[in-house]
């Protein structure tokens, strides 16, 4: 099979590459296409990868282009990882959101939003292509921000792209450590929009050991997210948040402590990854990831007093190892339960049957197809209907160029406090992104 990873000068891409080398099975991904704009990240990337393939019989071959129509003809599946405006436009996303103090992190709120305008329209365009060029590959998805991305191309694309994050494979897994569990073998009632779900049971052989875990303030205290919300608040919950939502939770604390730091993380990512690229290694590409997986949520854990973070978590998040289960239980048919990012249908009844939502998910080789739930509370509820609405209002402004939806994006996000900020978010990352420019003529 043939693998399309678009933005394959991204820094993550050999946690994928390093994926498809354990991967010895019948109907593997024999040759990987890697996409960029940028040909020294290309090449930066190829470097490590032909590293980490080197003694490994029939290791999967690498082709490098910057042509998006070459990339895509003939592939089988198409891994898409851009980051529009690179790390520089992130971190400019922190510095205009925060100036105004409100939060500016990648997905989450202002800078989410942000993020989401300028990255809507070139996903759409990447599905277009895909259509015209590849129209029996498959799109995997992990495109921040990874739920909007991923409703705005199933708008050309249907049930055939599918998005993937690693937060609730990481959730999923310390949950079941912590109760002693195989996480392979555990059922995950998780449940949500990407960055926006609970985990609100978790089955081992057919029973739920969620109540015991929260009954137990030495093992939930063990954990990170009762480090970082706090026990108290995990039991007051009776669920386990995603980790992305402290930024709800915590927000003021949050924002505090994003405005105390000496540099956002987006300057520190772009930074730090400067020097890998400089000069690309496998060896550098390793200690570059450990000091990244190390500093992650950084300013949350400051902002809560959870400390450092565990030995046993500095892993990677697993997100490569999603894909790859994916992409075997598409191509081989292999039934797989995994936790996605998909249309809705009938799942959650507050949300129409086109929105995107994060879900267990059944995987075969017609693809992926959302498990029942049992609805939402209501203070949750209200958070997913109202981003959901935020989302919708992104994708209205980046097809149409409406600055009103615009406006509307920023104003009804609940992380951000006033119309009047809205509006002076939106002029602050018009002026410091240019292809967000015509939002001001409409």
């Amino acid at each position: 099979m043939r693998l399309t990873i678009l933005g394959g000068g991204g820094f993550r891409v050999p946690l994928v590459y390093r994926a498809l080398l354990g991967d010895r099975g019948e109907g593997r991904v024999t040759r990987v296409t890697l996409h960029d704009l940028d040909g020294t990240r290309l090449r930066a990337v190829a470097t490590v990868l032909a590293e980490q393939a080197s003694g490994v019989p029939d290791a999967p071959g690498i082709e490098v282009t910057t042509d998006l129509d070459e990339a895509l003809r003939g592939a089988d599946f198409v891994f898409s990882a851009i980051r529009v405006g690179g790390l520089e436009g992130r971190a400019a996303d922190e510095r205009v959101a925060l100036a105004e103090g409100v939060l500016g992190q990648e997905t989450v709120g202002a800078g989410g939003i942000a993020y989401g305008l300028r990255t809507v329209p070139v996903a759409t365009d990447i599905a277009r292509r895909v259509a015209a060029l590849a129209p029996d590959a498959w799109v995997i998805n992990f495109t921040n921000p990874a739920g909007l991305v991923t409703e705005a191309m199933s708008r050309v694309l249907g049930d055939r792209v599918i998005g993937i994050c690693d937060s609730p494979v990481g959730l999923g897994r310390r949950m079941a450590r912590a109760l002693g569990a195989d996480a392979g073998r555990v059922w995950t009632d998780y449940v949500g929009l990407n960055h926006l779900g609970w985990l609100r049971g978790l089955r081992v052989a057919g029973r739920d050991e969620l109540p015991r875990l929260l009954a137990d303030p030495e093992a939930l205290g063990s954990l990170e997210e009762g480090r970082l919300f706090g026990t108290d608040w995990l039991r007051t919950l009776g669920a386990i948040p995603n980790e992305y939502l402290h930024y709800y939770y915590f927000n003021r604390e949050t924002v505090q402590a994003y405005r105390r730091a000496e540099r956002t993380r987006g300057v520190f990512l772009r930074d730090q990854q400067a020097g890998f690229y400089a000069e690309p290694s496998l060896r550098r590409w390793e200690s570059t990831l450990a000091e990244r997986e190390a500093t992650y949520m950084a300013d949350n854990r400051e902002a809560s007093g959870a400390g450092r973070r565990a030995d046993e978590d500095l892993g990677s998040g697993g997100y490569e190892k999603v894909a790859l289960a994916l992409m075997r239980a598409v191509a081989r048919d292999e039934r797989a339960t995994l936790i996605l990012n998909v249309r809705n249908r009938t799942t959650l009844s507050v949300l129409d049957a086109d929105a995107v939502i994060e879900v267990p998910c059944l995987v075969d080789a017609n693809g992926a197809r959302p498990c029942a739930v049992d609805p939402l509370p209501g203070h949750a509820t209200g958070l997913v209907t109202a981003v959901k609405a935020v989302e919708r209002e992104i994708m209205t402004a980046a097809e149409s160029g409406s600055r009103a939806a615009a406006v509307r994006a920023f104003a009804l996000h609940p992380l951000v406090d006033s119309v009047t900020v809205a509006n002076r978010l939106l002029d602050g990352y018009t002026a410091v992104h240019p292809g967000l420019a015509h939002l001001n003529r409409k």
